[in-house]
């Protein structure tokens, strides 16, 4: 499910939802095994959230990246772990089922 949103060089796998206002380059999303509109426990619901940023990122089945969340690595890292992400190779990944707050910047 995408909602006005920009994608662009970007692989987006099944039940996929991006928000509004996303703009997606570079990147895989690999979608989810269901559809869920609810947000869990974290806050965060399923999927791309509102005004969210990737270039050059992984990100898994079932994952949860939280609105205006910015993940492009514009510090040029090679290899970290954050919360909920890693970087290898300055490729930012987040894993299956990790949850990205909103308005984090990596």
């Amino acid at each position: 499910m995408l909602d006005q949103c920009e994608i662009d060089r970007a692989v987006v796998g099944i039940r996929t939802q991006v928000r509004a206002g996303a703009k997606i380059t570079n990147t895989v999303l690999l979608g989810a095994d269901y559809y869920n509109r609810e947000v869990d426990d974290t806050g965060v619901p399923l999927g791309i959230g509102k005004d969210v940023v990737l270039d050059r990122v992984i990100v898994d089945k079932n994952a949860r990246v939280g609105d205006g969340a910015r993940l492009v690595n514009a510090a040029g890292v090679q290899e970290a772990d954050g919360n909920g992400y890693f970087i290898r190779e300055g490729i930012i990944i987040v894993p299956k089922g990790a949850t990205i707050s909103p308005g984090t910047i990596v």
